[in-house]
């Protein structure tokens, strides 16, 4: 079947389909008129999707009409075989929006967008050895998806990359040092071995969601290390003379200078896995034993969480929904670097986020873009502190601003004056718990009384991992736990659980991170604490008594709930 006969083909098989999916006659016209004008080798159908003439649920429901096919709207995780694409090059598929599937025993099916890319077909069977190849249709979204889940899970095995790294040492991978700054992972063609280990090393961290990788050099090894859910967890242990060949392929990557082994540098790149964008900083200092690495993966499509994704209980998040809902004031968020402030600050942002309100940042940097928000990166090579960025930004008529830090008394002092002046304003600052972050405030110099005026509330924030759903084991709590969680057996019954290991969870036991909260209001009587004293000890006093549920309470409510283990709020909450 080729109804299509190339650009300058027969247009009656997708006038004919156009017009099934909907469109007027003279629309249809003008849609396939729009295809001819477009360069390149473009379908019809893709084409007529991007430029929005045509929806592609009825174009795709349209063409299997046409064609006698079948659509799949969702391509299943079990259809994926990483034996399929062994010979077929992933920017081959992507181009023509083709992969092919497992359907059935022994069946295989090619799932595509364009059914009449026949030559494409063609090709595929062609190289899988089959002497028919039946053909489903399926959105273009989910067949680059599967196209990038199929070729991560046919990655190399790392030993046969070290292997053969090993085997060629020296020239040859120094040979392939080279720069490929925004390329697909997935389609580095490159056969230099210490290419496609640093491609391998940073793959799979992104796909066990891992938030950094560190590259160690040691006197007997070369470490690899990956951060999965706020914990290092050993990954690699390479050759020692792999060593400089590592760095200075990430250094081409990150656009740093190779030369450069005495001086600390710090730079970023971006990269692609599949249909998976990560932006990835990188930061380099020297050692004893040779220059270390960490990179701090960002994962672009990540969307931004809302205030009920982040481990709220329902009386805290009554208590957040409320805070954000406010005019003006100061709500601070504190905690250790890496207990999900800017997170949890992105989803109260997003929570009000909306065409009648004009919200500005300042960060350092910018983690993720939030549509409608302006968002401002301190500088200081050029003198662009959160203290001047700040001062800028409140002539830019905000009605709510977030400041990434509040680090000194000039910045302070500009909140508080923006917060009085009826803005909102939120922040973070770095203390163990709600209740020091007026302390901190007070000793930065902030004035008890304008400190007391514009103070909302206080947040503190700490991550703990929460029990892989797939091999948590339950127990019965022994006396020393519950004394522990000051709770007698009659107030926890029931059992709580611990962490095994399995394949799903890397063998950690855990999968995936929840917060545990603090919330200190300030109610009048905080008010007029705070214009008496800077003890933060009276303070939490008084907040426990108003009714504030401390770290350690919050995280106790998470064990005996089933998410996350003793040993985890033990950790977490332990100053």
């Amino acid at each position: 079947m080729n109804p299509d006969g190339g650009r300058d083909g027969a247009p009656g098989f997708w006038d004919g389909v156009l017009r099934l999916a909907g469109l007027a006659e003279e629309d249809a016209a003008q849609a396939l008129a729009a295809w001819r004008e477009a360069a390149g080798d473009e379908s019809p159908a893709v084409v007529c999707v991007a430029k929005g003439l045509v929806d592609e649920t009825a174009l795709l429901s349209a063409l299997a009409e046409a064609a006698g096919l079948d659509v799949w709207p969702r391509i299943p995780a079990q259809a994926l075989d990483p034996e399929l694409v062994r010979g077929l090059p992933i920017a081959y598929l992507k181009r023509n929006l083709a992969l092919p599937l497992r359907h059935g025993e022994g069946v295989v099916a090619l799932a595509m967008f364009d059914p009449t890319r026949v030559e494409a077909a063609d090709e595929v069977r062609r190289v899988l050895g089959l002497a028919r190849l039946s053909v489903v249709l399926a959105p273009q979204g989910e067949i680059l998806t599967a196209i990038g889940r199929t070729y991560g899970q046919a990655d190399e095995a790392s030993d046969t990359i070290i292997r053969d790294v090993d085997q060629g040492l020296a020239d040859r991978f120094f040979a392939g040092i080279e720069d490929v700054q925004g390329g697909d992972l997935l389609e580095e063609t490159s056969e230099a071995p210490i290419i496609k280990l640093v491609n391998m090393i940073i793959a799979r961290a992104v796909k066990s969601r891992a938030s950094d990788i560190h590259v160690e050099p040691y006197s007997d090894e070369l470490k690899v290390r990956y951060r999965l859910d706020g914990v290092l967890h050993n990954v690699h242990s390479l050759p020692c003379k792999l060593h400089a060949a590592v760095l200075s392929r990430i250094k081409v990557m990150a656009r740093l200078d190779i030369a450069e082994k005495r001086l600390p540098q710090d730079g970023r790149m971006e990269i692609k896995l599949g249909d998976r964008s990560v932006d990835i900083r990188v930061s380099l200092i020297p050692t004893s034993d040779g220059e270390r690495a960490v990179l701090r993966l960002l994962e672009k499509q990540s969307r931004v969480l809302g205030l009920e994704d982040l481990g709220f209980g329902p009386s805290a998040l009554s208590d957040m929904r409320r805070l954000v809902s406010f005019s003006h004031g100061m709500i601070l968020l504190t905690g250790p670097t890496g207990s999900g402030k800017t997170t949890t600050l992105y989803a109260a942002l997003s929570s009000i986020n909306s065409s009648d309100k004009n919200i500005l940042t300042i960060e350092d940097p910018v983690e993720y873009r939030l549509p409608g928000v302006g968002q401002m990166q301190v500088n200081p090579k050029i003198d662009l502190d959160f203290a001047a960025g700040l001062r800028s930004l409140v002539r830019q008529d905000p009605d709510v601003i977030m400041i990434g830090e509040i680090r000194d008394r000039e910045t302070a002092d500009i909140a508080v004056q923006a917060s009085l002046t009826g803005h909102l304003v939120f922040s973070t600052l770095h203390t163990n718990d709600a209740p020091t972050g007026v302390a901190r405030l007070l000793d930065m110099g902030v004035e008890s009384f304008r400190l007391a005026s514009c103070l909302r509330a206080i947040i503190a924030q700490r991550l703990v991992r929460v029990l892989c759903p797939e091999c948590a084991s339950a127990y019965v709590p022994s006396d020393e736990e519950l004394a522990e969680m000051r709770l007698t057996r009659e107030q926890a019954p029931g059992t709580i659980h611990s962490p095994r290991g399995c394949e799903l969870c890397l063998g950690t036991g855990y999968r995936g991170r929840t917060a545990i909260h603090e919330i200190l209001l300030v109610s009048e009587a905080v008010q007029e604490m705070i214009l008496e004293t800077s003890d933060a000890n009276r303070l939490r006093h008084l907040a426990v008594t108003e009714g504030m549920t401390t770290l350690r309470e919050a995280g106790i409510a998470k064990v005996l709930a089933g998410i996350t283990t003793l040993a985890e709020v033990r950790r977490a909450t332990l100053v």
